[in-house]
């Protein structure tokens, strides 16, 4: 029985470090930097690295937009009064007078100037 008992140890033993050894080499494969899970981590490390790199960029792309555009707004917003005080300033007109558009030139300092002399 002893005898059995040994030898049923020294086989579980063995499949023991057949087990490790095994186990060894597929962490070994696992962690390697070529193409094991260590290269993946590797690669996706990089992909972070240049996302992070290229949202910085987008970043500072929209905020120069932003103001872009806030400066758009604010002159779109002075034309719009302009027209209004022009089409506010077209409805005083009597009805009954001539609709043509008239060109006027106006005197410019200097002009005003010399015919002043």
């Amino acid at each position: 029985m002893e005898l059995i008992a040994n030898i049923l140890l020294a086989a579980g033993a063995f499949g023991a470090a057949v087990y490790c050894y095994v186990l060894s080499r597929r962490l070994t494969r696992f962690t390697q930097l070529e193409n094991g899970m260590g290269g993946a981590v590797a690669v996706l490390s990089a992909q972070v690295d240049d996302l992070t790199r290229a949202l910085s960029r987008a970043e500072g792309a929209a905020g120069h937009s932003t103001e872009r555009l806030e400066d758009l707004t604010a002159r779109a917003e002075a034309a719009t009064t302009k027209l209004e005080l022009l089409l506010a300033s077209l409805h005083d007109l009597p009805e009954g007078a001539d609709r043509r558009t008239r060109f006027v030139r106006h005197r410019s300092a200097r002009g005003a100037a010399e015919a002043a002399e």
